[in-house]
C-alpha cells in the first residue's frame, strides 16, 4: 500500500495546506483570538491546550479507528487505546495494543472525528506487554473526507515527531499550530520489536454556528462547583472554606498522616457535627487509594461543595439526607501517591505512577486476611460457636511495626473500628463498574472438583465462596449502578475487556479480578460496614475538561446510594430499666452474619423488603427473639429490644463442678413438667442456694436428716464400686428404723447432692424468688477447641 499522504499531487497539497490555514484563521476570528497565536480553543474559550478528544476514555467509539492492518485479531483497532491493559490469556481478544501486519511495508492508524475538529497534539505510548515494544518516530497527517491526506510539515520538510522510548511512559507531542480536520492519521516510521502502539489525539470540536444557534435558548442545570484538579496544597484550602461556609453541618478532621508526613483529611457533615447521635447511621465515602486515580477525589470534592451549598439552599432532599445520616468523605487516602501522578498531570501519568504509597503498598489490598481464618472454621465447624461469624479479631503480630501494614491503612483501622459506620463506598478508577464482596476467592475441596467437572464440559464457573449478604450487595451496587447515566451502557465492552457486569453495572469481585485482603472484605467482617467499590471510569486521571461531565453522571447515583443506609431494620437494645446495653448482638434467622449494638446500644441492619426473625443477645441476658418486617417503603424499619437478665451466671458456676457438662435439672417423673422450685428464706451463710430440697412427695428435711442421707449415700456408692469390681452387680437395700429411703437406680448425681454443707461462692447475694426449669432452655455451653 502507498502511503496516502505521498500519493497527492503537489497543487493538490498546496490547495489542501490553505484550506486548513484559512480554517484555523477563521476558527480563531469566530472566537477573537489573535489570527498569528498558536492558541486553541474549546467551546468559545480560548485556551492553551486542548483537551483529549477520548480514546482513553472510551468516548470514541470503536467503529471511528481504522488501521492499515492487523498483526493478530487480539491486536485490532481498538487495542490502540492510551493506557489499555491486556489480558493475561493469549487466546482471548484482549491485546495491549494495535499491532500491524509485519508484513506490510506501510502501517497507519486513522481517527474519525466526526466532525470539523482542531487538532492540537498526539500521546504515544508503547504495547502493555512483556516485550518492549513501542513506536519511536512517526508522521501526521490529515484529511476532511479520508482520502486527500496532507502530511503536517514545517514549510521545508514533513514533520517527523519523535515517540516512545519505553513501552509504559506516554509522550506528548504538541503540534506547532493547531490544524483544522475531520479525520486523523498516524503513520509510524520507526519502532522497537513489533510495530504496536496505543494512543489519544488531543482536539476541540469547532462548534457548528446552526446547532450553536439553536441552543441559544435551552436552559441547561449546572451547579456552582468547582471543576478543577487540586493539588494537595488546595484541596486542603478548599475543605477549609467549605468548613467556613457551612460550620453548623461540617466538620474539617485528619484520620492520620502518611508516610510522608501529610495529613489524610476527612470532612464530615451532618446536622450535629462531631458526635454520634442515637438512632443516626454513620455513612462514608473515600477515595483516592491509588494516588494517580484522581477522579474519585475532584468528585468527593465536588460533593462536599453540592451538599453545603444546597443545604443552605433549602434542598429537600439534601436537607433530609444531611439531618438524618452522619456522612463522612475522604478525599485523599494516599496524598504522596497523588502528589506524584500531578505533577505529570492529566494523560501524562504512567497506569501505575503513584498508584502505590511512598513505601510501596497498595493501601485497599493492604487489610488483615480475615477471609482464610473464616473459611477455616466454617470448614471445621467451628462457627459460630468457637468464631463468630462477625467482628473477627485480628490476629496478633500482624498490626505491629514490621512495614507489613502500610501507615495509612493504620489510620484507617483506626477510624473504621472509632465509627459505628453502616454502610460506605470507596471510589476508584480504570473501570466502569460497581463491585461487590467477597473480593477473594478460595475453593474448598469438593468445589475445587466440582469446578474441574463443570470445565470439562466447557460450562461457566460456579461462585463458590459467597458473602451471607450476598442478595443485598447486589442490590446496593445496583442502587448506583442503574442511576449512574453511563454505567450500564455495556454495548461496547469494558474498558480493557469484554464487559464483566452481563450488561448490569456490577460484578462479584471474586468472580472479576480476586484479590487478598481487601478493605471490602476487612470491613465487613471485622466491623459492621457493608463496604463495595465503585469504578468511576475508565481514564484515571481525566482532563480538567470531564469533569463538568464526570460529575453529572455520578451525582444522582451518589446521594441514591447514600440513602441506602435507611434500610432495612434498626432499633436500640435495652435491659428491663432503660440502660442501653452495648456490644450486643442482632441476628437475623437465614444470614449467617451478626452485627453488634454500638455504645449507646443501637444498631442498624441492612435487609431487603421482607419478614424476617431477629434475635437480640448479650452477655448476662436472656435473648428475645421478634418479628420484624422490612417494607418497601423509604426508611428502616424501627425494631427494639428490651432483655431480661439471665441466671446464667449462676448456671456456669454449677456447670463448673460438673466438668461444663450438661446437667440434668430434673428427676424422670417431672421431666418437661416445668415444676417450680422455690428457694427457702433460711439459706447457707454466703450460699446462693438454699438447704430446702423437694422430693417426690413435696415434703422438706431438715439439716441433720439431710446429712445422714448423705453419708448413707455415700456407704451405698462405696459398695457399688466394690461390687463393680468384683464384676457382680447386686442391688443394695439399705435399711433404718426411724427413716426409709428408696434406692436410687439414676448413675447421675443429682445436683443438690453434690455439695458440701457450708460451701459457699464468690457472689454473696442472691435474689429470692421462683425460677422456673425447663427442657425448653436453651443455654450457651461452653466448649472446646479438642472436640473438633
Amino acid at each position: 500500500m502507498l502511503n496516502p499522504a505521498k500519493s497527492c499531487s503537489n497543487s493538490t497539497a498546496g490547495s489542501f495546506q490553505r484550506k486548513f490555514q484559512i480554517s484555523s484563521l477563521l476558527v480563531k476570528q469566530m472566537h477573537g483570538c489573535s489570527p498569528s497565536s498558536s492558541v486553541f480553543f474549546f467551546g468559545l474559550h480560548c485556551l492553551s491546550v486542548c483537551p483529549p478528544l477520548g480514546m482513553e476514555s472510551h468516548r470514541i467509539e470503536n467503529d471511528q479507528l481504522l488501521t492499515s492492518s492487523v498483526y493478530q485479531h487480539r491486536y485490532s483497532s481498538h487495542r490502540a487505546r492510551l493506557n489499555i491493559q491486556a489480558s493475561g490469556d493469549e487466546d482471548d481478544m484482549n491485546g495491549g495494543a494495535w499491532c500491524a501486519n509485519p508484513e506490510e511495508k506501510m502501517h497507519w492508524i486513522e481517527l474519525d472525528a466526526r466532525t470539523l475538529t482542531e487538532f492540537t497534539g498526539v500521546i504515544t505510548q508503547g504495547r502493555d506487554d512483556p516485550l518492549d515494544d513501542y513506536v519511536s518516530s512517526y508522521y501526521v497527517a490529515f484529511s476532511n473526507d479520508s482520502r486527500e491526506w496532507t502530511v503536517l510539515d514545517d514549510g521545508y520538510a514533513e514533520w517527523l515527531f519523535f515517540g516512545n522510548s519505553d513501552k509504559n511512559t506516554p509522550v506528548l507531542s504538541q503540534f506547532m499550530e493547531p490544524v483544522v480536520a475531520r479525520y486523523i492519521r498516524i503513520l509510524p516510521q520507526s519502532w522497537n520489536g513489533t510495530m504496536c502502539m496505543r494512543m489519544e489525539v488531543l482536539g476541540c470540536p469547532v462548534p457548528d454556528p446552526l446547532s450553536q444557534y439553536q441552543s441559544q435558548n435551552e436552559v441547561t442545570h449546572r451547579d456552582d462547583l468547582d471543576y478543577t484538579h487540586h493539588n494537595y496544597l488546595d484541596m486542603e484550602k478548599l475543605m477549609k472554606s467549605i468548613s467556613d461556609e457551612c460550620p453548623n453541618i461540617t466538620r474539617f478532621y485528619s484520620l492520620g498522616k502518611s508516610f510522608k508526613g501529610l495529613e489524610i483529611y476527612a470532612m464530615e457533615i451532618t446536622d450535629n457535627p462531631g458526635m454520634h447521635e442515637t438512632g443516626e447511621p454513620e455513612f462514608r465515602y473515600t477515595a483516592g487509594y491509588h494516588g494517580n486515580e484522581a477522579l474519585g477525589r475532584e468528585i468527593l470534592l465536588m460533593l462536599m461543595q453540592y451538599l453545603c451549598r444546597e443545604y443552605k439552599d433549602d434542598n429537600p432532599r439534601v436537607r433530609h439526607l444531611v439531618d438524618e445520616t452522619r456522612i463522612h468523605l475522604v478525599p485523599s487516602v494516599n496524598p504522596d501517591g497523588h502528589m506524584k501522578a500531578f505533577e505529570k498531570g492529566s494523560e501524562l501519568g504512567s497506569w501505575t505512577l503513584g498508584h502505590w504509597t511512598e513505601d510501596g503498598h497498595d493501601i485497599f489490598q493492604n487489610f488483615p486476611d480475615l477471609n482464610n481464618i473464616l473459611w477455616d472454621a466454617e470448614d471445621k465447624g467451628m462457627v459460630p460457636k468457637l468464631i463468630p461469624n462477625h467482628h473477627l479479631p485480628i490476629p496478633e503480630g500482624i498490626l505491629s511495626s514490621n512495614g507489613s501494614v502500610a501507615v495509612e491503612t493504620l489510620a484507617l483501622i483506626s477510624w473504621m473500628e472509632s465509627h459505628p459506620f453502616v454502610l460506605g463506598a470507596n471510589l476508584q478508577g480504570g473501570e466502569r463498574l460497581v463491585a461487590y464482596p467477597f473480593d477473594m476467592r478460595r475453593l474448598t475441596k469438593e468445589s475445587e472438583e466440582m469446578e474441574k467437572k463443570l470445565n470439562s464440559r466447557g460450562e461457566p464457573e460456579e461462585e463458590i465462596r459467597v458473602i451471607e449478604d450476598q442478595s443485598l450487595f447486589r442490590w446496593l451496587a445496583i442502587s448506583y449502578a442503574s442511576t449512574h447515566r453511563t454505567m450500564t451502557q455495556t454495548f461496547q465492552g469494558g474498558c480493557h475487556a469484554d464487559d464483566p457486569t452481563g450488561g448490569l453495572g456490577i460484578v462479584n469481585r471474586a468472580k472479576w479480578k480476586p484479590i487478598p485482603g481487601s478493605m471490602n472484605d476487612f470491613s465487613y467482617l471485622h466491623t459492621n460496614c457493608f463496604e463495595l467499590s465503585i469504578f468511576l471510569g475508565c481514564d484515571k486521571f481525566p482532563h480538567q475538561s470531564e469533569l463538568l461531565r464526570e460529575w453529572e453522571h455520578n451525582r444522582e447515583a451518589l446521594l441514591t446510594f447514600i440513602t441506602q443506609v435507611h434500610r432495612g431494620i434498626k432499633g436500640v437494645v435495652r435491659d428491663k430499666e432503660g440502660n442501653p446495653i452495648s456490644n450486643a448482638t442482632v441476628s437475623v434467622e437465614g444470614i449467617n452474619h451478626d452485627v453488634r449494638t454500638g455504645e449507646s446500644g443501637d444498631y442498624w441492619r441492612l435487609l431487603n423488603p421482607g419478614e424476617y426473625r431477629v434475635t437480640a443477645r448479650a452477655e448476662g441476658y436472656s435473648p428475645f427473639t421478634r418479628l420484624c418486617v422490612v417494607g418497601f417503603d423509604p426508611g428502616a424499619t424501627l425494631c427494639n429490644f428490651d432483655l431480661n437478665k439471665s441466671n446464667w451466671d449462676r448456671i456456669k458456676q454449677i456447670m463448673a463442678l460438673h466438668g461444663n457438662r450438661p446437667i440434668r435439672l430434673l428427676s424422670s417423673g417431672n421431666r418437661g413438667s416445668g415444676q417450680r422450685y422455690t428457694h427457702s428464706t433460711n439459706q447457707i451463710p454466703n450460699s446462693k442456694f438454699s438447704n430446702k430440697i423437694p422430693n417426690g412427695n413435696g415434703g422438706d428435711m431438715n439439716r441433720a436428716r439431710l446429712h445422714r442421707l448423705r453419708l448413707m449415700r455415700i456407704r451405698r456408692l462405696r459398695q457399688q464400686r466394690l461390687l463393680a469390681s468384683k464384676t457382680t452387680m447386686l442391688p443394695t437395700t439399705t435399711t433404718m428404723t426411724t427413716t426409709t429411703v428408696p434406692t436410687t437406680t439414676e448413675s447421675t448425681t443429682p445436683w443438690y447432692d453434690s455439695w458440701r454443707l457450708g460451701e459457699t461462692f464468690e457472689e454473696n447475694t442472691t435474689p429470692t424468688g421462683e425460677i422456673e426449669l425447663t427442657d425448653s432452655l436453651d443455654y450457651n455451653y461452653n466448649y472446646k477447641i479438642d472436640d473438633y
